[in-house]
């Protein structure tokens, strides 16, 4: 019988951060490193992605994606 290794909720919080970002990426057609870097710029990922998972995650995959695009644009308008 083969055992796994069940993934801490931080690690499942990380998985969901990353998949964000690139979905973010995809959809904008530009790098990973870049939406990471101007999330990371405006304190989106510490402040709204990491906090905010229970409610983000229960969201489709599209309308997150949207979501995220959006509220990107938004703050680094108010910055």
């Amino acid at each position: 019988m083969e055992k796994y290794m069940t993934p801490s909720k931080d690690e499942i919080v990380m998985a969901f951060v990353a998949s964000c970002i690139e979905s973010v990426a995809d959809k904008l057609n530009v790098s990973y490193r870049e939406v990471f870097e101007r999330m990371d710029k405006v304190g989106m990922i510490d402040s709204y992605l990491y906090p905010c998972y229970e409610q983000l995650h229960t969201e489709s995959r599209e309308n997150l994606t949207s979501s995220l695009i959006e509220t990107l644009s938004r703050w680094e308008k108010s910055n």
